[in-house]
Parts: structure tokens; C-alpha cells; sequence
């Protein structure tokens, strides 16, 4: 029998380690933005084409590479960053594998631009499917410049399983964000089919977060600061009023390089315990340095987990530093500096004792009294006059001889008059309740609960809700738009460019939910209509968990986006469990469910109801 275990060839090798490498557009812009760094760019330029599908490419003024280097970049596991095993534990780059280029290479067409300060001329290399198709000098700036084409181009069912145009450009964003928050120092652009997305100049950590997430950001930043033998501590916090129903708003970074740790997550969460309404998530922008022998990177290609020698000495630190900084924002004064000085208390009242105030009281003031001494009142009878024989000496005098005084005959007997009693004796739907008895009961104020002839109907309030708001959104979107009510003061709701763009993707469907949009700004969005459905302090809420859904989801095509966005906001608007219900609500939501198309199953496949038969409650009393 033959030998059957062969070493494999390098482009078949390439293709498999670009699977891990490359999984989608966005890990190559952040494989080239890290390799960008790692040669000292102060400035990069991100350009790409139809999300990345058609072009990436990446320019920077880097220190450049010789021509050999040029060559030997695109070979498996060669790399400047590293010479020894040992260095894997003392990393300052970015990149140390030296996989990347040569992944990329593998399943893409690849054009190399790239020259040294001290050389006249560059050098160009072309590449397709680990082939080097061309190698000449070219006249090129300093730095480098790499044009990755047809992504995918070779592997065709990798490249049928990439999403929308609108969903790669956001992993694409998320992965810019991620690098450029890491390094406030070097200037960032980004651009996507010719429309400038971001320009970013260099700044600081703040300036940094403002410029990319909107100018209202600054005011929700509480700075974090701690310094110890262990870790250094710096970034800032939002502050909890602004919280938000997504986790979009949380960066880790270490040594300056993006991390995911639910481990520290749940530490910040922890400091803000308390603090935050349900399902709110708070925004953080943290950045730790820590000894790079205490860490270890080399546990993904991706390199966004990393592992910590004291994971519970971080989480106390991280925790503790938290809640201090917001600590101080609570407690520390704040100084207006255009106050009104005419308010405030003159230095000679400090040590007075205050004095109750006099009152001076007309006890002889008679509001009926005329001048001529006459009082005149209308009546069944026409008008009757009377003159008070002495002025009262109090106010009990007013009514003083109004039994003897003459009075008119249809007014004399004003005892007999009946007035209508302020005692409510019935209700409006009592006659009914009388006639037929009540068929609902609310248990627990979670379930609705209603008699059959077989038995007992059980219904999540929650549940059923939602399915009969979805089916009506989902009719209000396709068919006929629902209506509107007109907000007598404009809502100013504050997102990210992000979002907002976000927002215009999805702002057809949203009018036709009864939303009325009059202004899209940089980071805000001005909205004049909301559905009747919904209460005017709900929407922000609303359109946060609508946003997070779409980030979660990514829908494809336009049937699930529609979709999607009727389950987020029947899910949102829904009455929620724990909200008590008179019976004709109760009564309401049983007529309108089994109207429904599917009156069973939730939007999500969740049993609504549950019936309980005679039969099973006869055997509970056998």
C-alpha cells in the first residue's frame, strides 16, 4: 500500500489559512490599517469600492519596504515583528504571524506600491491567487500603498456567502472605528464609492471619540484614570443616563490593540450596578496598558482575545476605578459661570433668623355688597334685591338672615332643590358585567385568563400583543400606512453617523409605520410624527432597540428587513408583563389575537396561549 499523507501546495495552504484569516471584507482593512501602523504612517488613507467586493485599499506614509522585502511579504509566516519565540511575549506590533499578504494574496488581485525615503524609486508588484503576475519599478510617493481587487474572486462560494452591500460596510466601519479610537494620533480617512465617510485628524482620546461618534458626545464622557503596578487604567465612561439598549458603544483596548473580554465587560457592568435601567448597556471607551509578558495574544488569527496572568486583580482595579470616576461626577459641584448674581443672598441676611410673614385680613370685605348698600342676586323669578339690615362683622356675616330675608316663590323652598350626587354608583360597562358576567381574568398581571366550554384559556399578555402589532406594522409597511400624530414640538434625538445612516436605510419603512422625519443632521435626527401606538418618551427607546436588532441581525434584502423591523417594534411597543389591565383591555387583546393570521405563535415561534381541558382539572381533584 502506498504513502497516502503528501504536504500540501502552498497556494492550497494559503487558501486555507486565508478562511481564517480573511472571514469577510472588514479583516482586510484591519489586517492592512495594522500593518500600516506597524510601519509608523502618520497618515492612512482607507478607499473602497461596493463594500469592499470590488476594491480595498489601503495608503500610508509609512517608512516603505526595499524590493526584496516587497517580495518576501507575500510568503508565509515571513514578518518583520518577530525573530524568536520569546518575542511572542514581549509584543509592541500590531501583526507577528505573518500570515496576512500572504492570505490575502491567495483569493484576490493584488497590486503592491511601495517605496523607502531614502530611495528614488518604488517598487510595484502585481498578484493573483499567490501568483506573481508582474514585478517593476515605479515611480511612487513615500509609504505604502496596497490595492486589494475582486475579493473572493477564486473561492466563488465564499464569496455568494457575503451579505448586502449595507452590512459589509458596516463591519467595515466597526473595524475603522476599532483602529482609529486605538490610535488618536495618526490622521484617518475613509471613503466608500466616493463618498467620504470619515476624516479624522490627529487629536487626542476625547477628540477622537467626539469626532467619530458625534459632536453630543462629549458631554456624556466621565474620564476613568487609575495607575497601579498592575495595569494603567485611562478612557472615559458614559454616564448612565445615556445608556443605551444596544452594546454598539464598548471598546477594550490593550497596549492599544482591540479586544472583546465579556470577563472585564462584566466588571464595568458591575460598577455602574444600580445605576443603569433594565436592559440598558453603558458606553465605555477603556484603555489598559499592561505588561506584555502578562498577556498573551496568540489565540486567534483575529488576535481580539487575549488572556491575562491576573484576570481577578484586573477586574477588581477595573471595577474600583469606575466607580470612583463616577463617584466624583455625582458628588463634585458644578460651577456655572453665568449665574445671575442679583439672585443670590447678600452677605448681611447670612446670620438672620427668618421672621414669619405678616398677613393683613379685610374681615368686613363683603364681595356682594354694591354701593348703594344692596346685594342682588338671578333667579327662577327675575332679579330680587334685599337690603342687609347691619354690615357683618366677620365673614360668618355674609350668610347672616338669608332664612328671613323675602325671598321669591320659586326660590323660596331651596331645601327641597335635589342636587346630583358626587358618589359614582355604577360604571360604564357595569350593565354589561351585570348581564353577561366576566369572561377575563388578569393572574399575576402576566396572564390573561378566559373560560372555555372545554375549559380554561391561558394567554401571555406580552405575547399576544406583540403578535397582533406585528401583523398590523407588518400590514401598515406593505399595504397602507398608518396614521400619524403630530408632535406640537419637534423630538431632537441624538445618534451616531452610524446610525444615521442606519436610519436613512430604513426611513421609508419607518413613515409608513406612522414616523414623520423632517431633518437628518450629522448626529441628529429631527422627528415631527410618531404612530398613535406610542408615547412621545418611548421613541428614543424605541429606535435604539430597532438599530441594535438591525446591528444583531443584518438583515439581507428587503422582505427581511421589513420583517425585521415589524418584530423589533411590536416587540418594543407591546404591553409588558407586570402592567395591569381593566377587563375590556383584557377582552380587547383575546378579540383582536384571534383575529390574527396565526394566533399561536409570537413573531419569534413562542407559544402564545395554552389551554387547560376539564378532563386535566378533574384529574388534579381525583
Amino acid at each position: 500500500m502506498s504513502d497516502i499523507i503528501q504536504l500540501l501546495p502552498d497556494h492550497v495552504a494559503n487558501q486555507i489559512a486565508a478562511g481564517e484569516v480573511v472571514q469577510r471584507p472588514a479583516s482586510v482593512i484591519k489586517e492592512l490599517l495594522e500593518n500600516s501602523i506597524d510601519a509608523h504612517a502618520t497618515r492612512i488613507q482607507v478607499v473602497i469600492k461596493d463594500a469592499g467586493k470590488t476594491l480595498i485599499q489601503v495608503v500610508d506614509d509609512g517608512v516603505g519596504m526595499s524590493v526584496t522585502d516587497a517580495r518576501m511579504s507575500f510568503e508565509r509566516h515571513a514578518t518583520s515583528k518577530i525573530k524568536l519565540a520569546d518575542d511572542l511575549f514581549s509584543l509592541k506590533t500590531k501583526g507577528f504571524r505573518g500570515e496576512a499578504l500572504a492570505s490575502i494574496a491567495a483569493i484576490a488581485h493584488v497590486e503592491l506600491k511601495t517605496r523607502r525615503a531614502e530611495e528614488e524609486i518604488g517598487t510595484c508588484i502585481k498578484m493573483e491567487g499567490s501568483q506573481v503576475v508582474s514585478q517593476e519599478a515605479c515611480v511612487t510617493p513615500k509609504g505604502t500603498c496596497l490595492s486589494v481587487k475582486n475579493l473572493f474572486y477564486n473561492i466563488p462560494a465564499r464569496r455568494n456567502f457575503l451579505k448586502s452591500d449595507n452590512v459589509e460596510t458596516r463591519h467595515i466601519i466597526d473595524e475603522f472605528q476599532r483602529v482609529a479610537l486605538a490610535h488618536p494620533d495618526i490622521s484617518f480617512s475613509l471613503t466608500h464609492n466616493n463618498n467620504e465617510l470619515f476624516q479624522l485628524p490627529p487629536s487626542n482620546q476625547r477628540q477622537r471619540i467626539t469626532n467619530i461618534f458625534g459632536g453630543k458626545t462629549n458631554e456624556k464622557l466621565v474620564p476613568v484614570e487609575e495607575d497601579t503596578g498592575i495595569v494603567k487604567v485611562s478612557g472615559f465612561v458614559g454616564k448612565p443616563e445615556f445608556a443605551k439598549k444596544s452594546r454598539g458603544e464598548q471598546f477594550f483596548f490593550v497596549n492599544n490593540r482591540f479586544i472583546k473580554s465579556p470577563y472585564l465587560n462584566h466588571a464595568v457592568v458591575a460598577a455602574f450596578e444600580g445605576l443603569l435601567k433594565d436592559k440598558s448597556y453603558p458606553s465605555y471607551f477603556l484603555y489598559l496598558d499592561v505588561d506584555p509578558k502578562s498577556i498573551d495574544i496568540n489565540i486567534h488569527p483575529t488576535k481580539t482575545e487575549i488572556k491575562f496572568d491576573d484576570e481577578h486583580a484586573l477586574y477588581a482595579i477595573l471595577k474600583s476605578a469606575i466607580k470612583h470616576s463616577l463617584g466624583q461626577f455625582n458628588v463634585a459641584p458644578m460651577l456655572d459661570f453665568e449665574r445671575d448674581s442679583d439672585l443670590d443672598t447678600p452677605y448681611d441676611y447670612k446670620n438672620k433668623n427668618a421672621s414669619a410673614p405678616q398677613i393683613e385680613v379685610d374681615r368686613d370685605f363683603n364681595p356682594f355688597k354694591n354701593e348703594g348698600g344692596l346685594a342682588s342676586f338671578s333667579g327662577g323669578g327675575g332679579n330680587v334685591s334685599y337690603r342687609r339690615e347691619r354690615s357683618a362683622a366677620s365673614w360668618e356675616g355674609i350668610y347672616t338672615g338669608l332664612e328671613t330675608e323675602t325671598m321669591p316663590e320659586s326660590s323660596a323652598n331651596l331645601k327641597e332643590i335635589e342636587f346630583e350626587s358626587e358618589e359614582v354608583t355604577g360604571n360604564l360597562f357595569g350593565a354589561k358585567e351585570e348581564e353577561h358576567g366576566r369572561s377575563t381574568f388578569q393572574l399575576n398581571k402576566k396572564y390573561i385568563i378566559s373560560t372555555l366550554k372545554s375549559g380554561l384559556l391561558a394567554i401571555d399578555q406580552h405575547r399576544a400583543h406583540t403578535r397582533i402589532l406585528y401583523e398590523e406594522l407588518l400590514k401598515n409597511i406593505t399595504v397602507s400606512a398608518a396614521v400619524s400624530q403630530q408632535l406640537l414640538f419637534p423630538l431632537k434625538l441624538q445618534f451616531n453617523k452610524h446610525e444615521n445612516e442606519m436610519l436613512k436605510e430604513i426611513k421609508d419603512s419607518l413613515e409608513q409605520t406612522g414616523f414623520v422625519f423632517s431633518e437628518f443632521g450629522r448626529d441628529e435626527v429631527e422627528i415631527t410624527g410618531i404612530p398613535t401606538l406610542i408615547a412621545e418618551s418611548e421613541v428614543e427607546m424605541l429606535l435604539e432597540k430597532l438599530l441594535a436588532d438591525f446591528e444583531k441581525e443584518v438583515p439581507s434584502d428587503g422582505f427581511s428587513q421589513t420583517d425585521l423591523m415589524a418584530k423589533s417594534l411590536a416587540s418594543s411597543m407591546a404591553v409588558r408583563s407586570g402592567t395591569l389591565l381593566n377587563s375590556a383591555e383584557q377582552q380587547h387583546i383575546v378579540n383582536r389575537l384571534f383575529a390574527c393570521k396565526e394566533p399561536g405563535l409570537t413573531p419569534f415561534n413562542k407559544t402564545i396561549f395554552t389551554t387547560i381541558g376539564v378532563d386535566e382539572l378533574d384529574k388534579k381533584f381525583a
